[in-house]
């Protein structure tokens, strides 16, 4: 069976500057998008029906549906069977996060990087953090290197079982 790749989706834009969006992701991320290199890698003319995306006023009134970001106001034409189609100008969730990068001085905490550090701590492998959680190394080792989400009912057994210690958690 072929494995499918998740694609970190975007949940809504933070802020616009000029053709710069600044979006969260459903990963926890803060990802900044520049559009003017999408535009470019995909040859969008300027002078297309498209092409009023470079005007930041029109490319302002995107919507975010179904984790793609797509403009009303703007249309293109799809050739569908035989005839030629009008649709909302769209940008899908790949291409989006391709194009992305994360946002500088996030304060995020990857979630990973602190199971691996208490772990290590701890002087327990992670076969050794595994077995006493209830979970797989593999698991333990997709967590670690940040490839894996984890629910919060399995971050509690984690540390209160495999690490031994109490989970503290806050919201600013």
């Amino acid at each position: 069976m072929r494995a499918v790749k998740r694609i970190p989706r975007i949940l809504r834009a933070k802020s616009l500057n000029d053709l710069v969006v600044s979006a969260v992701f459903n990963n926890g991320e803060t990802r900044i998008i520049d559009f003017r290199k999408i535009f470019a890698d995909i040859d969008l003319d300027k002078k297309s029906a498209a092409g009023q995306l470079y005007n930041p006023e029109v490319f302002k009134k995107f919507n975010i549906k179904n984790h793609t970001l797509s403009w009303k106001n703007v249309e293109q034409e799809i050739p569908w069977g035989g005839t030629v189609r009008k649709l909302p100008f769209e940008i899908g969730a790949d291409t989006i996060f391709k194009y992305s990068k994360p946002a500088d001085n996030q304060g995020n905490i990857k979630i990973g990087d602190l199971i691996r550090k208490e772990r290590r701590a701890a002087n327990l492998t992670q076969s050794d953090l595994a077995k006493r959680s209830g979970t797989t190394a593999g698991y333990i080792s997709r967590l670690e290197n940040n490839k894996s989400d984890i629910e919060f009912d399995t971050l509690q057994k984690l540390v209160k079982h495999g690490l031994r210690k109490r989970l503290y958690l806050g919201i600013r």
